[in-house]
């Protein structure tokens, strides 16, 4: 079953996020895309598949409406749906490097992804080594003959570091290599890496694109039909495929994620400068500040700076989990993206598994995931919070 997805110049954002691979139900009109709970369907005749489905780990309408929206999303002709972003790093790693193979990591990234890197796939004979991706330089000089991934995040976990996707994009072109860029924080909406030369994005779509705390998935994006077909073959043979249930879910969510998107960044922005003039934080990590060293870069390839903060507590690690305990209206939690609040500390809970590496985080780092609340309730639970 191909979810090849043509492209849809001619509607805004918005309007694919509604309607992209979710057209009225044939049958019935239903409006919102069946949950298709179904594992196998009859065949008409034997090799006669009816609309190019027999096995739900191979395809499911449900999941091919989320594949088509991702798709139309980033502007690629090929989306994959994955039971987490975990398991769709994984299924493209394995799809586009093989033993003795080389991966440029960046220094700043999501603990899981470099869990991935040195605890899985080095045991399969990958290479992997580290750089600042914020410098384009580093990463040139980071590149060896048999590098075939140059990974990216934009903005980057923890610290929001903003990475020039088009200064790296033609830094890998030029050496052989593919390079991925994990869009989560900004989300199709803010930021199109395709557009921009990546030939891969990757998604925890249990994120922004999910957006409500309820579901766990991943999903990969090209505009390279054949890597998309490669892709798919590995999706299918590897199986760690979303569910129809969760695949429905993440498409209820994208339905919202432009207004979400904008909401988040505003109050993103309030927070952060709120933090900037509190006598208790040290630094702050935004990059809709000024100040921020890739605020000129994110500018230019974002629509807006999403809803991601960190900040360094001036009296060091011990205020920084008391804060993350004091808080209230941010909840206290992993992941990020939905449209509550949340508050963590890298150092001991998401970024736990750097510590000792070169992705290490401060002791003292705070992040926070702004959500959609009322902005001046979240300011007054964060006054609270640092007191």
């Amino acid at each position: 079953m191909s979810t090849e997805h043509p492209h849809e110049p001619n509607f805004a954002f918005e309007t694919l996020a509604i309607h992209a691979g979710q057209e009225a139900d044939p049958q019935t009109g239903a409006v919102v895309t069946p949950i298709y709970q179904v594992s196998t369907y009859k065949q008409d005749g034997v090799g006669g598949l009816r609309g190019g489905y027999e096995y739900s780990r191979s395809a499911n309408p449900t999941r091919t409406a989320l594949e088509q929206n991702l798709a139309a999303l980033d502007g690629g002709r090929r989306g994959l749906a994955f039971a987490s972003g975990l398991a769709a790093e994984d299924c493209l790693l394995r799809t586009v490097t093989k033993p003795g193979d080389h991966i440029v990591i960046p220094n700043d990234a999501y603990g899981g992804t470099f869990r991935l890197f040195s605890k899985v796939l080095s045991r399969w004979g990958v290479e992997w080594s580290v750089a600042d991706t914020h410098h384009p330089e580093a990463v040139r000089a980071a590149v060896r003959p048999n590098t075939k991934v140059i990974w990216v995040e934009t903005p980057s976990n923890p610290l929001l570091g903003i990475t020039d996707i088009a200064a790296i994009a033609h830094i890998a072109h030029d050496t052989g290599a593919k390079l991925v860029v994990d869009n989560t924080f900004a989300s199709p909406y803010l930021q199109q890496p395709l557009a921009l030369g990546a030939d891969v994005v990757v998604y925890s779509t249990t994120k922004y694109m999910g957006g409500h705390s309820d579901v766990v998935g991943g999903g990969l994006v090209t505009d390279d039909a054949a890597l998309g077909e490669d892709l798919a073959y590995h999706q299918n043979a590897m199986g760690a495929v979303a569910g129809p249930f969760d695949a429905w879910l993440v498409l209820r969510g994208i339905k919202t994620l432009g207004v979400r998107m904008d909401r988040h960044s505003e109050n993103a922005t309030r927070v952060a400068d709120f933090l900037v003039g509190h006598p208790k934080v040290a630094q702050v990590f935004y990059p809709g500040l000024p100040e921020h060293a890739g605020h000129e870069i994110a500018a230019k390839q974002m629509k807006a700076f999403g809803g991601m903060v960190s900040f360094r507590h001036k009296d060091g690690e011990e205020a920084a989990l008391q804060v993350c305990n004091r808080a209230q209206l941010f909840t206290l939690g992993e992941s990020l993206g939905g449209v509550e609040s949340l508050i963590e500390h890298p150092g001991r809970m998401t970024h736990a598994s750097v510590a000792g590496s070169a992705l290490e985080v401060p002791a003292d780092l705070v992040r926070l995931s702004v959500g959609i609340e009322a902005v001046d309730d979240l300011l007054a639970d964060l006054t609270e919070a640092l007191k």
